[in-house]
């Protein structure tokens, strides 16, 4: 009797030789994985961008664009790089085993391959890649972005949702390490964690009126290290003490540039009104606060921020 299909579980082949194709589809197709197919390199990463994968299987040696160019441009794709790549080669020479480990692979097969062990590293890599995105789920149902990297080289190796859309806000194609495809920036970040010991200051890369903060969560794996990331703007602290004070979004904006360091002046250049219409806000900002000084209010307000901060 046939399995039940796992709808869910999306595998692609990779492999030039037709016969090769065959006997690995029917024998998955069997076992309930959906299962996709391509037989050159350039098929390959289309596939993988398009569908999105849960494992691909590849063939290493293969004509134009091999298995190992294949899986380092999958491995620097933002999309396919958090991929299970299990590389099937007939060459068990110690240098084509490394060279699939060194671009990215998880694992590798034989040729000729025996579907039972097929199988069985595809079922050990998704339980895996599931304790992975259950781990990202998490952190995204309570709000948080993270990154893995590993510790040796600083390649991310997967990002959540969140994490994906502040890093492409926050760099471009130009800031990127060449060999890695991580932003430069964060590269020298992470050789000053190696050598600090357990004094790590977090990473705080400026764009515009937003920061974006990098904080180790986890140094303790030789395997991976997660990275948390939060972002911190203008509108964001705005925001923030509109929510602890009870304040208007004007008198808000007012305490933040107080903050700051701004004068009244300053702040109504900046907020396109009045020195005098500023004074007036501060005093709402004072009775609200409890306070009778600008020095106060910005003393306690940046308290309370901290202490929201560290909860």
């Amino acid at each position: 009797m046939m399995a039940v299909r796992k709808e869910t579980v999306v595998v692609l082949i990779v492999d030039d030789v037709p016969d090769n194709l065959a006997v690995l589809h029917d024998a998955l197709d069997e076992s309930g994985y959906m299962v996709l197919v391509a037989n050159n390199g350039e098929a390959a990463l289309a596939r993988a961008e398009e569908a999105r994968p849960d494992i691909i299987l590849l063939d290493a040696i293969m004509p134009s664009l091999d298995g190992f160019e294949v899986c380092t441009r999958l491995k620097a794709n933002l999309n396919t790089r958090h991929i299970p790549v299990i590389f099937m080669t007939g060459l068990t020479e110690s240098e084509h085993v490394v060279a699939g480990f060194a671009a990215g692979g998880a694992d590798y097969v034989t040729k000729p391959i025996r579907t039972t062990e097929v199988l069985a590293r595809i079922s050990t890599h998704l339980q895996a890649s599931r304790q992975i995105h259950q781990t990202r789920g998490a952190l995204d149902a309570f709000g948080q972005a993270a990154i893995a990297i590993l510790p040796g080289s600083g390649r991310i190796v997967w990002q959540t949702p969140l994490a994906r859309d502040w890093m492409t806000r926050y760099f471009t194609s130009g800031d990127l390490d060449a060999e890695t495809h991580t932003p430069a920036i964060f590269l020298k970040w992470l050789d000053s964690v190696k050598t600090s010991g357990m004094e790590v200051h977090p990473l705080t890369v400026v764009q515009g009126g937003g920061r974006l903060v990098f904080s180790p969560a986890d140094l303790d794996s030789e395997e991976q290290w997660i990275i948390l990331l939060r972002e911190e703007s203008d509108a964001a602290q705005t925001e923030a003490l509109m929510q602890a004070f009870g304040l208007t979004q004007r008198e808000s904006e007012v305490l933040y540039w107080v903050i700051r360091g701004k004068t009244n002046r300053d702040i109504g250049d900046i907020l396109g009104t009045s020195p005098r219409t500023i004074n007036k806000h501060m005093e709402h900002v004072f009775a609200k606060l409890g306070v009778e000084t600008r020095t106060a209010a910005a003393s306690l307000a940046t308290s309370k921020m901290r202490s929201a901060k560290a909860g």
